[in-house]
């Protein structure tokens, strides 16, 4: 997860609570857990709810920013795409506006 956060634009990791938080613009769009078992990703509640009755050996709601609508993932279960699709999604949900046009528009078109 720290490679995929990190390789966003104007991400960076800061250790707060005695955890790594991965940040834009100093707003935590995701962070991990003690011990970097499980990661706290922001999303929205709907995709909170969605991918915890999919996949419950998989994601949880996590203590303290569950009720926000963040996801609990546990990291040795998630598909790596998974948890680069989350984390990017966190971003984007984080990031100014500015900065994540700028970013679509150096992304590859896709065919």
């Amino acid at each position: 997860m720290r490679k995929i956060a990190l390789a966003l634009p104007e991400a960076e990791e800061r250790e707060t609570w005695g955890t790594a938080t991965f940040r834009v613009r100093n707003k935590i769009f995701t962070m991990f857990s003690e011990g970097e078992r499980d990661a706290w990703v922001k999303s929205t509640a709907d995709e909170q709810q969605a991918l915890i009755a999919m996949y419950p050996k998989t994601f949880f709601f996590p203590p303290y920013v569950g009720p926000s609508g963040w996801i609990g993932v546990h990291v040795a279960t998630v598909d790596r795409e998974e948890m680069s699709e989350l984390v990017t999604e966190a971003w984007r949900l984080t990031a100014p506006k500015r900065v994540v046009a700028a970013f679509d528009e150096s992304a590859p078109a896709t065919p």
